[in-house]
């Protein structure tokens, strides 16, 4: 590959892949951010804690954003990458039923998706009034009855950090076993525990009323949080070799640099923790840090052409 079609593809057009989009394309780098239209935050109408954004929808930060990078020449492709592949010094970036894309470096910013317990109604009211973030939601539900359910070990954190909004909190383990001494700090805390395996979510007029449990008890809530377990979406890394932790994320590090030369990863495709703003600000770091090492290799190569 001698000469790429581009310096950079990004795979995802959120708020890392376009904040570095925007970085890369100010720059006058040759961009193009592949997206497929569906962002992890869809089901939410507002996003909260983005400094000058915030109650903006995540659609509207995305059209803006989006408007934005176009206007610094940066190549918008509507479509879903299938793989990643090596290609000489560069890469070979699939589309699913269309071309393959030559880049230089590819950022990763495919975010990632939430798995939900297999429970009724709960993929229904995702987003809406069943939440998992008590930073970007907790306000918006304050001095409400709520619930947090069950769904593993950051749990029982998730029942003590709402205590903060609200004095009528309800903890439902489900089915997860709760230690004695995390049982103590939750009733410490102020906040109820009801036993038992949950049978679904009570909604009426498209609200939510309450939990019900196997047993048929039903506890009057109006918004209850849950944990969801986190997978990255980047199966199209699949044969590049790249280093995981333990936990299955890709390792990074501060710039969102992979283990694989050429390769970066940013916002909730490598960080599971990474806000709306976090990933914005992890996308512009690994922006520059891109440029940088195009920069080292255009260096490289006109002094070996000189000498």
């Amino acid at each position: 590959m001698e000469q790429a079609a581009y310096d950079v593809v990004i795979v995802g057009g959120g708020a890392a892949g376009l904040s570095a989009a925007l970085v890369l394309g100010r720059a006058r780098r040759r961009v193009a951010v592949v997206d497929s239209g569906e962002p992890r935050n869809a089901p939410a109408a507002h996003m909260q804690g983005f400094l000058s954004r915030d109650g903006m929808s995540p659609a509207a930060l995305l059209e803006v954003g989006r408007a934005e990078v176009a206007g610094y020449g940066v190549h918008l492709v509507e479509g879903r990458v299938e793989q990643v592949e090596r290609d000489g010094s560069g890469f070979a970036v699939r589309l699913v039923g269309g071309p393959a894309l030559e880049a230089r470096r590819v950022l990763v910013a495919t975010g990632l998706r939430d798995e939900l317990p297999d429970l009724p109604g709960l993929r229904e009211r995702w987003g809406k009034d069943l939440l998992h973030c008590p930073y970007c939601h907790g306000h918006e539900v304050a001095d409400r009855p709520l619930g947090v359910l069950g769904t593993g070990p950051g749990s029982v954190h998730h029942a003590l950090l709402l205590r903060q909004w609200s004095d009528d909190v309800v903890f439902f383990p489900h089915t997860l076993e709760v230690s004695e001494s995390d049982r103590a700090r939750i009733l410490a805390r102020g906040v109820r525990i009801v036993d038992g395996p949950v049978k679904r979510l009570v909604v009426e007029d498209d609200r939510l009323r309450g939990v019900e449990l196997a047993d048929g008890r039903v506890v009057e809530r109006e918004a209850v949080f849950a944990f969801p377990r986190m997978v990255p979406r980047d199966g199209m890394l699949e044969g590049l070799g790249c280093a995981r932790n333990e936990d299955g994320w890709p390792v990074t590090d501060a710039t969102g640099r992979t283990s694989v030369p050429g390769l970066w990863a940013v916002g909730n495709a490598a960080d599971p923790r990474a806000q709306v703003i976090t990933a914005a600000g992890q996308g512009s770091a690994a922006a520059i840090a891109l440029n940088h090492d195009l920069l080292e290799e255009e260096v490289e190569r006109a002094v070996s052409a000189v000498g």
